[in-house]
């Protein structure tokens, strides 16, 4: 070791001398010790006399020796007890000598204590994490070897955090009363970021193409605020996988990896990865037939199931798909323990393959027991009831994968995992669910621009895990030009221990419509409801609402229809709305169907008397992976009953971001006159979408759309008094669209030309959306 005198002043220590650990092999050292002071015939050992003893107590020393008084003092009994006390690590050096009349002394340097550990240096790591990291700890004795593991285990952390370059050197202060302080130096070092990434063996696909199959990327300036271009040990594994699965899905069966290999460069400051491939030849499907060893089952049940055709291009994804298909049709008609594997043959005179789907039942397993792992905050319970499995179930992968969806889709957890393990019993298994719980809750301030509402302003706290009880609630204020809103929403997901979502609404909103209509709205009220699932599917929403409407500020000018309803209007109405959704994503859906069937009558006390009906649909379609068709219909009407007509907050409008090509409140029934839009008691829309990638880096966020709009409103009570413009017709846009998913939040740009209109539409070529949280 190497000392020098220095000031330290965090610790307040002047003087102080600093030892920098030079870690090496201490055991060759101290036995020469023994061997320096001990003869081979010095004969039976008469007494054990201990010096240098500060802490530990002679007698503990003595018996950790393993020699006693009594014992020949052989060299063999010294080295014995001298490994001993260097076993115990609380010694720092021992020297054993033979003194007169058979006295054998033990010459101890017990290590220090830590009085305190620091880190210095460290800008990018806390010191609370990295303390986590090291097992050391103050008033434990100081040894190198547990100094070196730690210095280790903080490298791991700078590696996990992609800083190779990071430098840790271990220094120590020498205190009094043998204590030291214990300080880890650090110079965190720059990101080592990915350089390159380059392939080698692949003739079918380019570099490029590959490198948008990884999730490690090559460094650029716009990933920021992204990790994707850092190296990861665990990202190149999970790399080569996505590599592997690209190749089988293209039809390449004989596909090899051949290695992965990262090189760091000289500055420790970037890494050069290269992945070496074997593509093999591209198959085609030329057979496919079904085994199956299960009693009394019609095998052409499945065929509907299987995804691929005789001459489509191998794609294990589609087989994996037609599988899964395959099982679920089983466990529909009461065989939950199967297996099916698809069997490959290869012709390779002609690169084609054989698929057979061989059947087979399996053992037949139930769950023994479900454990659930790491939810410090959130009940058990809130876990199992979105579990499709319980104690004592059939063994079913199906509903255990359901089961892995479900959870995911609490959004409650960073990290989950599903395991499963042997049970006490051959035909038992238990599920192990091991998840990390992140913060649920949000406070959030946001900002934006609608070409509809103007300029906003947007105030939010949520929480959507309540006391770990899976409860929401929600306060919300948002002020824009057009609409200033505040809303409290609270939910009980699981109300009286029963799948009913029971939820209380209370909101106060003041809209201006004088650019549409020349009036201001305002609405003050509440709603309570309650959702339930009938099916995987399909969902029941009911709901009651009672508020207050106000018809106010209207324009000397403005449509007599309008200044006929100014006031206030009571609202107390009942509505339900039953929801069909198989989208594969409710917040970014590139396939599956979602449908909607909503009815309200308003007459259960209050003003307001009518019966309102709306009903659509959306469909996804990939056309391929980053190609998305969208088309969606939707049509509504509402009438009045009673003595109460309805007033034109209850009608419906159309325009803005529901008929693009034309302003918000620009289609339907109009006051020539006054120009104002006067809603319309009946409405149908439709828009068709492709929306495709623009060449840009994935990872950017940017999409591409083509779309066209179409759709009427129309139906308004004659008046007299008035010259309304009421028809029929129907409206069609065309339009492109460019689309970003910011980290600040979405923004959408839309250009839509209006092919079929009415003269007195309200016509909007550009429209933008932009908002955010932070």
């Amino acid at each position: 070791m190497n000392f020098r005198q220095t000031r330290f002043g965090r610790f307040g220590v002047c003087g102080a001398i600093i030892c920098t650990l030079a870690f090496g092999n201490i055991s060759s050292s101290t036995t020469a010790h023994a061997q320096s002071y001990v003869s081979e015939s010095a004969g039976r050992i008469e007494r054990i006399q201990v010096d240098g003893a500060q802490r530990i107590e002679p007698e503990t020393i003595i018996a950790y020796m393993d020699v006693r008084p009594g014992d020949p003092m052989t060299q063999e009994n010294l080295d014995r007890a001298l490994k001993s006390l260097f076993g115990t690590g609380l010694f720092a050096d021992v020297v054993l000598r033979r003194d007169t009349g058979g006295v054998l002394v033990v010459t101890v340097k017990e290590n220090p204590i830590i009085y305190k550990i620091a880190f210095e240096g460290n800008e990018e790591i806390e010191d609370d994490e990295l303390r986590a990291e090291v097992q050391l700890r103050p008033r434990q004795v100081f040894t190198q070897a547990r100094v070196k593991s730690d210095v280790s285990r903080l490298y791991q952390i700078y590696r996990r955090k992609g800083r190779f370059a990071a430098n840790i050197e271990p220094k120590i202060i020498q205190l009094d009363q043998n204590r030291v302080n214990l300080v880890f130096e650090i110079d965190d070092g720059p990101i080592t970021t990915i350089e390159s990434i380059r392939f080698v063996g692949n003739k079918r696909f380019s570099d490029s193409s590959l490198r948008s199959e990884i999730a490690s990327k090559e460094y650029a300036w716009y990933r920021f605020l992204s990790e994707s271009d850092r190296y990861d040990p665990d990202k190149l594994e999970f790399d080569k996988e996505l590599l592997r699965r690209f190749y089988l899905k293209e039809g390449y069966v004989d596909f090899e990896l051949v290695s992965a290999v990262a090189e760091l460069s000289p500055e420790r400051d970037k890494f050069f990865v290269t992945f070496t491939m074997n593509e093999g030849e591209r198959f085609k499907i030329d057979d496919i037939n079904i085994s199956s060893q299960l009693p009394g089952f019609d095998t052409s049940l499945l065929k509907e199931d299987i995804k691929i055709e005789k001459g489509d291009w191998y794609n294990s994804d589609e087989i994996q798909e037609s599988i899964d298909n395959m099982t679920t049709t089983l466990e529909n008609n009461q065989f939950p323990f199967v297996s099916i594997r698809s069997k490959i043959k290869r012709h390779r005179e002609g690169n084609v393959v054989d698929i057979m789907f061989d059947i087979r039942e399996t053992q037949r397993l139930f769950v023994e027991r479900i454990n659930i792992n790491g939810n410090l905050r959130t009940e058990d319970r809130v876990i199992r009831r979105k579990l499709t499995l319980v104690e004592g179930d059939p063994f079913v992968n199906s509903k255990l994968a359901q089961s892995k969806k479900n959870i995911q889709d609490l959004n409650y957890f960073e990290k989950m995992d599903v395991q499963t393990r042997p049970g006490s019993a051959p035909d038992k298994r238990v599920v192990d669910v091991d998840v990390s719980e992140k913060s649920t809750g949000e406070f959030s301030i946001g900002a934006g621009f609608s070409t509809s509402e103007g300029p906003l302003a947007d105030i939010r706290l949520t929480e959507r895990n309540f006391l770990g009880k899976g409860q929401q609630f929600q306060v919300a204020t948002t002020f824009a030009g057009e609409r200033t809103e505040i809303d409290f929403g609270f939910t009980e997901p699981y109300f009286m221990g029963r799948d009913l979502a029971a939820g209380v609404d209370l909101f106060h909103v003041t809209r201006d419509f004088q650019d549409e209509s020349s009036f201001d709205q305002k609405r003050t009220g509440g709603g309570v409801r309650l959702g339930y699932p009938l099916s995987l599917y399909w969902r029941q929403l009911l709901s009651y609402r009672l508020e207050e409407n106000e018809i106010t500020d209207i324009q000397d000018d403005a449509s007599l229809f309008i200044q006929d309803q100014e006031g206030k209007r009571i609202t107390s109405a009942i509505a339900q709305r039953l929801t069909y959704d198989a989208r594969d994503s409710k917040i970014f859906p590139t396939d599956g169907l979602l449908g909607w069937f909503e009815t309200e009558l308003a007459g259960v006390g209050g003003d307001a008397q009518y019966v309102s009906a709306r009903t659509g649909a959306s469909y996804f379609y990939p056309i391929t992976e980053k190609v998305i068709f969208n088309i969606l219909g939707e049509g509504g009407a509402i009438t009045d009953y009673g003595d109460e007509e309805l007033q034109i907050n209850e009608r419906f409008f159309l325009g803005g971001a529901t008929l693009r090509g034309f302003e918000t409140s620009g289609v339907g029934p109009r006051d020539l006159r006054s120009d104002d839009s006067l809603g319309g008691e009946y409405f149908y829309r439709s828009t068709v979408e492709l929306t495709f990638p623009v060449g840009l880096p994935e990872e950017l966020g940017f999409s591409g759309h083509l779309f066209s709009d179409a759709g009427s409103l129309y139906e308004v009570k004659d008046d007299p008094r008035l010259s309304i413009a009421d028809e029929n017709s129907i409206r069609v846009s065309v339009g492109t669209g460019l689309s970003w998913r910011s980290p600040l939040g979405p923004l959408r740009a839309d250009f839509a030309f209006p092919v079929a209109e009415e003269d007195y539409d309200d016509k909007e070529i550009f429209r933008f959306n932009f908002g955010t949280r932070f």
